[in-house]
């Protein structure tokens, strides 16, 4: 499968997961969880999704669970709204690369300020 077509899936998935996460009701799941990437494999099998979740630590822990125990209904729902043959099983993994950028933003400006 051609990478062009494997990352218009990507970008496509990720802005249907944004939104199926958004609408979810779960009270686990903080306001402040983004979609940062998809990786779908060439066979389509599997989605590897990366969220992150802006806040403490357990409540990063208590995010991916809830959203691993919401792996089918999230399935479900992208199989709905993507016409494709397969829909990829997703696989959640927490992302801390927002709270890493956040993180150097604050030594930077710490930094200039002296």
């Amino acid at each position: 499968m051609s990478a062009t077509r494997i990352n218009r899936i990507n970008e496509e998935f990720r802005k249907e997961l944004s939104d199926i996460i958004r609408n979810m009701k779960d009270p686990r799941i903080p306001l402040m969880t983004s979609v940062v990437t998809v990786n779908v494999t060439p066979d389509l099998r599997y989605a590897k999704i990366y969220i992150s979740v802006l806040g403490n630590e357990t409540e990063q822990k208590n995010a991916i669970t809830a959203l691993k125990n919401s792996a089918g209904y999230v399935r479900r729902e992208l199989g709905m709204r993507m016409k494709m043959r397969y829909t990829p099983e997703p696989v959640f993994e927490l992302d801390h690369s927002i709270e890493h950028g956040a993180r150097i933003t604050e030594l930077l400006k710490s930094t200039q300020g002296e």
